[in-house]
């Protein structure tokens, strides 16, 4: 069937999708959530939508803008349309929700598949659920780290030894990785940091990382970036690093599902990306954490080693007290001038976000055999001299600057902090408008375990929006995120 183009001026973030009337699906055969192949020059098979001819007339194909982008179409071109079978690995997640075990070639067929946007959101839905109720064993989950770290574009840097760290999350602030890597490549290491941007909290290290400097890098930039200075502090999205990750990661966030098999996959298959031999993994317990108890933790540490084994990656866990934010700054301005403070030795500086980086940096540079000394080679400058030839490599944006608008919540009473709840302080500093406003957040005055009275400051809320310091203020007032007996 030959039809003409509409342009919906629509994105679906991914998925190929087009709009047909529904005389034409009649006439096609098909129906919503079917498969349409459409051709021009070029030929791409689509998920389908049934419209009434609201939107779309008999004769019309309505595209979204993946669709456009992929055939290179130009409005009101004429097309050729056909029905198309679904793609295989729709069987495949079907059985996963079956509860049954895939074995490599259908796990690489859904991963393929992932990556060439032949997948709707809710079948990609689907294949979380399904790993989430029935989860994957030790060799589906190497499969699929390695199907994920295989997917997109790969760093070849030709060193023997290339190091990480990962944090599996949970924890506000604790931007533990920007103080790492520049440690870490001014003792002559190779760290190629690729990072996430925020999904539930407040920042994450290349939101982070972006206040400072351009973390949306070609794949030779950052090669060059990481020859020239040894590490790099980049958004794992840009290059399609393990890009079916990315996708996988937006269908978790709206339902928080977190598999257990996934949580693993995410975590390691970038590593497989940049070719990573060493890596050390932080895993935070406590209230609010991605992780509330030791025991769980440990059992996460003993997967991730395992896997670590299979994929030839030197793993080391490190269990944290994740109990409550690390750091003062929450939002990505509030914490890169955390990480800046440290950097500079600047008397301002968080010192438990410092205690935890230095630690963290010693056990790699030990898992690396390096005889360096982290603290020293923070007191001497040269990490605050890397991280500048880093941020100049990557080209410097404009630095750390805090919103406009700011209000002080006080303590209303005498007494000792007994919690700062994760989760509650990151929702405050997400409706002050972190971290799309990159200059709003929170800053915490004070710790667990902290003496306060009446009136004292406990935390000050910045935003470049009026009425969002103003939603923010409210819901301070009903979210306690900060507990005093």
């Amino acid at each position: 069937m030959q039809l003409r183009v509409k342009k919906l001026n629509l994105s679906s973030g991914g998925p190929l999708i087009a709009v047909v009337n529904q005389d034409d699906a009649r006439q096609l055969d098909i129906h919503a959530l079917d498969r349409i192949s459409i051709k021009n020059k070029h030929e791409i098979i689509a998920a389908v939508n049934i419209d009434s001819g609201k939107t779309v007339n008999s004769g019309e194909i309505g595209l979204f803008e993946e669709v456009v982008e992929s055939l290179r179409v130009k409005s009101s071109e004429i097309i050729t349309a056909k029905a198309a079978k679904r793609p295989l690995s729709i069987a495949y997640i079907k059985k996963k929700l079956d509860g049954e075990h895939l074995n490599e070639e259908e796990i690489r067929e859904i991963v393929n598949d992932i990556v060439a946007n032949n997948l709707s959101q809710i079948e990609l839905t689907y294949f979380v659920a399904g790993c989430y109720s029935h989860g994957l064993d030790l060799d589906e989950t190497a499969t699929l780290t390695k199907a994920i770290g295989e997917s997109g574009s790969r760093l070849r840097l030709g060193k023997k030894i290339i190091v990480d760290k990962h944090c599996i999350g949970g924890v506000a602030n604790n931007r533990t990785s920007m103080i790492i890597v520049p440690i870490i490549a001014a003792a002559g290491l190779t760290i190629p940091k690729t990072s996430t941007r925020a999904i539930t909290s407040a920042a994450g290290t290349a939101d982070t990382m972006e206040v400072l400097a351009e973390v949306s890098l070609p794949l030779k930039k950052i090669e060059s970036v990481v020859r020239k200075t040894n590490g790099c502090i980049i958004w794992g999205g840009t290059l399609d690093l393990a890009s079916a990750d990315d996708k996988l990661i937006r269908v978790e966030y709206p339902l928080s599902l977190d598999p257990r098999g996934i949580l693993l996959a995410s975590v390691l298959s970038k590593n497989v990306a940049v070719g990573t031999t060493h890596m050390l993994i932080d895993i935070p317990i406590g209230k609010g954490a991605k992780v509330d108890n030791k025991k769980d933790a440990i059992r996460l540490k003993r997967a991730f080693m395992s896997l670590g084994n299979i994929l030839g990656i030197k793993v080391k866990c490190i269990i944290t007290d994740g109990s409550q934010p690390i750091g003062n700054g929450i939002g990505p301005a509030l914490e890169a001038r955390d990480v800046m403070f440290i950097l500079k030795r600047d008397s301002r500086r968080p010192m438990d976000l410092e205690r935890k980086s230095v630690m963290m940096a010693n056990i790699i540079l030990k898992m690396a055999r390096c005889k360096k000394d982290a603290l020293d080679i923070l007191d001497s400058g040269l990490a605050y001299k890397k991280m500048q030839e880093i941020i100049k490599m990557q080209g410097k944006n404009d630095g750390v600057e805090l919103a406009k608008y700011n209000h002080e919540v006080r303590s209303n009473k005498n007494g000792i902090v007994r919690e700062v709840n994760n989760k509650k302080i990151a929702s405050i500093a997400r409706i002050a408008g972190a971290p799309k406003d990159i200059k709003a957040g929170v800053y915490l005055e004070v710790h667990k375990g902290d003496r306060v009275r009446k009136g004292d400051i406990l935390y000050t809320i910045y935003s470049e929006s009026v009425k969002n310091l103003d939603d923010a203020v409210e819901a301070s007032k009903n979210i306690n995120a900060i507990k005093i007996d």
